[in-house]
């Protein structure tokens, strides 16, 4: 299973790396990459429940190292991580704003896991988190604090310097939606 991950890992990223290379739009690359590959993925091998969720990190994953290993926007890259995640997912009714607030998660790890700008990711999520939102017929405010939130439990085990600049990122207009966080459970970190 491991070397399964890893694998998916690799293949978004070599995905991700050749289409910014081709195109040059981060954000169309990463949509694509991703939701190709969890559709192929969830439909070829009728994954379920945890192991999408498993999907779902690793596509992130190699979304955000494929992104570094370019040098492109890592908010762009989270944008099409959000977006490609719900795309491929096809998430309907409350599994949505759980996939949405799982994807976050996964992305800001990652993100803080490469030393990349946790705020310009924060930012890009619940920009992807709403543009997704859109398509699936969900409230955009919903799926923005489903974003906001997910990525601050993922800062909330970074640090507080992470917790303080994601909450920033989230709560800074415009996104095109009001975000509510969660308090307190979200505003603290659990490494001082």
């Amino acid at each position: 299973m491991q070397t399964e991950q890893s694998g998916m890992v690799e293949k978004v990223r070599d995905a991700v790396v050749a289409a910014i290379e081709v195109t040059g739009d981060i954000v169309q690359a990463t949509v694509t990459a991703i939701a190709e590959t969890l559709a192929t993925t969830i439909n070829g091998t009728g994954k379920v429940g945890t192991s999408v969720t498993d999907a779902i990190a690793d596509v992130a994953s190699g979304a955000i190292r494929g992104a570094v290993q370019v040098g492109a926007d890592l908010g762009h890259a989270a944008k099409g991580t959000m977006v490609g995640v719900l795309r491929g997912t096809k998430a309907g009714g409350t599994e949505v704003l759980d996939t949405i607030r799982h994807t976050a998660h996964v992305t800001i790890q990652d993100t803080a896991e490469v030393g990349g700008d946790l705020g310009a990711a924060a930012t890009g999520l619940v920009e992807g988190a709403i543009e997704g939102a859109t398509e699936l017929g969900v409230s955009a405010e919903d799926a923005a604090s489903a974003a906001a939130d997910g990525a601050l439990e993922a800062a909330g085990k970074v640090g507080s310097t992470a917790v303080e600049t994601v909450r920033k990122a989230v709560t800074s207009p415009p996104h095109g939606a009001k975000v509510v966080l969660k308090e307190p459970q979200m505003a603290v970190s659990e490494n001082k």
